[in-house]
């Protein structure tokens, strides 16, 4: 017992280091950069909270544990923003080689139940997955439009850009959410003209 607590301990300090990964996001009130860890716990909320607009059969338990683990590999990896310019294979790989080593900090029967979940929501192919994935990028622009235009500012984009690297993801696995935010977001560009 002793070598598996000491296991999970190291694994939990080792993720509290996602509280110093620094996002592209800013807060709601614009202050400052959300930072990962408190992505993380935000979107776990979402979930839970958002629940009634899954599509049927989703199981949002699963869903809030995806969304915790999702950007651990953070950690090793950092903050790939969305819209930023970064290598997506470069990306894919070092997060890949992060997964491992995080995970791979546990027990080797509880890293890989971890890791396959954290797979399965990269994979984003079973209705938990893609639920979560909407949910990850459903949570920025509710912030963005919440700090007068956030990392959209910072970026330069407009509606169109907004749609298709954001807008897709979220109707795929939650339309009714997208449905909801569009005409926000639309309205948002169409009044800085």
């Amino acid at each position: 017992m002793t070598a598996r607590l000491d296991a999970q301990m190291a694994f939990l300090t080792e993720a509290c280091k996602l509280k110093s990964v620094d996002r592209a996001t800013l807060l709601c009130d614009g202050s400052r950069r959300e930072n990962s860890g408190e992505h993380s716990w935000h979107l776990a909320l979402y979930a839970l909270t958002l629940a009634e607009h899954a599509p049927q059969g989703v199981d949002i338990n699963r869903v809030i544990r995806m969304l915790l683990l999702h950007d651990l590999v953070e950690i090793d990896a950092g903050d790939a923003p969305i819209f930023g310019t970064h290598d997506p294979a470069a990306t894919e790989a070092d997060e890949q080689a992060a997964a491992a080593r995080i995970f791979g900090l546990l027990p080797g029967d509880q890293g890989g139940e971890l890791l396959a979940l954290w797979q399965e929501f990269e994979a984003n192919q079973t209705p938990d997955a893609t639920f979560a994935k909407s949910l990850d990028r459903f949570q920025p622009p509710n912030q963005n439009l919440a700090s007068g235009g956030g990392s959209w500012v910072e970026y330069n984009v407009d509606f169109d850009t907004v749609a298709s690297k954001v807008g897709a993801k979220v109707a795929h696995g939650a339309p009714g959410l997208w449905d909801w935010i569009a005409p926000k977001i639309r309205a948002f560009f169409d009044a800085r003209g």
